[in-house]
């Protein structure tokens, strides 16, 4: 296969083996998006940066750290949802899927999805993961040590980048995944436009799988996203010390501090970098002198918390219709499987009757587990 063209980024094609071989656009052009985008977002009064680039290699070895953090619940809570999840999927597929994952990350929750397909008997399984992070070729070969019939085809870069690499691919059916909380660093806007793009790629067979946090105690939530071992605090640094390596800028990273609160009228966490002294840092490669007061936030993530309400709403307004949804026994986190509202019947199993119950009130954790699997 030649270099796949979309309208923004030439990708490479690099085959590693007859099982492995993935996609990444250019350096050039991954830099130069890179430098564009940081360019931009601190040119303005109110500073951010795009959460999507905290996970570099050492971002991502980072974020490893904090899922098995005890503040941490949204993964091991998560977990358990799939572990539970993966002998339910089965019923709602057929050997004629393909897997294509949003963030494979460790693939640790990869593989219990992978299980699912497994227990479908197919002779090959065809897994597309989507990642920004080069950890993507290390953790697809860990992956091919323990499945035998799983072929992998990569595609290093943006969610949206592998969308529309996807998009025109060919006519088979696919699982999209998208797993863990990372939805709820969308504002509301692009996190409609988000579920509005993956609903124009997805085929009328096609299926959505997503994972989206709850509304919980304010405690808890602070907890997970400021932990006592100060890991959070490092990943968010982090980014500063990626613009540095990449841009060639020069952020003094013990100039800056970790600042995290809830925000409970919004239902979201946020993030940010705190200056700690009035500074100047010049980002050479965004062509950027940055001046910086003291106390001044630069925003780096929001995490938004839903209520099933308001998630049933959102599927409805881009185009889904909810299929199943699974929950732990706390009600802490919520993962669902989602089709297309045009969807033919039959195709997309909307015979199947729609569990999507949830108690806003105490949940009674005995009986929680049983109802909701």
């Amino acid at each position: 296969m030649s270099d796949i063209i979309n309208e923004h980024l030439v990708y490479k094609k690099y085959v590693v083996d007859s099982k492995l071989e993935y996609f990444k656009p250019h350096a050039s052009n991954i830099e130069k998006t890179f430098a564009q985008e940081i360019s931009s977002s601190l040119n303005r009064d109110s500073k951010f940066i795009s959460p999507k680039f905290f996970y570099d290699q050492r971002g991502s070895e980072l974020f490893e750290q904090i899922c098995v953090l005890p503040e941490y619940y949204p993964t091991r809570t998560e977990i358990s949802i799939l572990e539970n999840l993966q002998y339910d999927l089965p019923e709602y597929l057929d050997d004629t899927f393909r897997l294509v994952e949003l963030g494979s990350g460790s693939s640790t929750k990869t593989r219990l999805i992978l299980d699912a397909f497994t227990a479908l008997s197919q002779n090959r399984i065809d897994y597309f993961p989507i990642d920004i992070s080069e950890i993507l070729a290390e953790s697809s070969e860990q992956l091919l040590q323990d499945y035998d019939s799983l072929h992998i085809t990569g595609i290093i870069d943006t969610y949206e980048g592998g969308l529309e690499f996807l998009k025109n691919y060919d006519n088979k059916k696919n699982l999209i995944i998208f797993l863990g909380s990372s939805f709820g660093n969308f504002s509301p806007d692009d996190g409609y436009n988000f579920l509005k793009k993956i609903n124009a790629t997805m085929k009328p067979g096609d299926l959505f799988l997503i994972g989206l946090d709850l509304v919980k105690d304010a405690s808890v939530l602070e907890s997970a996203y400021n932990d006592s071992a100060g890991i959070t605090a490092q990943f968010n640094l982090n980014v500063l010390s990626r613009i540095n390596d990449e841009l060639d800028a020069d952020f003094d990273l013990v100039n800056f501090a970790h600042h995290c609160i809830y925000n409970s009228s919004n239902q979201r966490i946020e993030m940010y970098l705190r200056s700690l002294v009035n500074q100047s840092v010049i980002i050479s490669k965004s062509n950027l002198l940055l001046n910086l007061k003291k106390d001044e936030l630069i925003h780096t993530e929001y995490s938004h918390k839903y209520d099933m309400t308001q998630i049933s709403d959102l599927f409805g307004r881009t185009g889904f219709k909810i299929v199943h949804v699974w929950y732990d026994d706390k009600q802490y986190f919520s993962v669902s499987l989602v089709s297309k509202l045009d969807c033919a019947v039959g195709v997309c199993n909307d015979s199947h009757d729609v569990d999507n119950s949830y108690n806003d009130d105490a949940v009674d954790n005995s009986n929680t587990a049983t109802a909701m699997i």
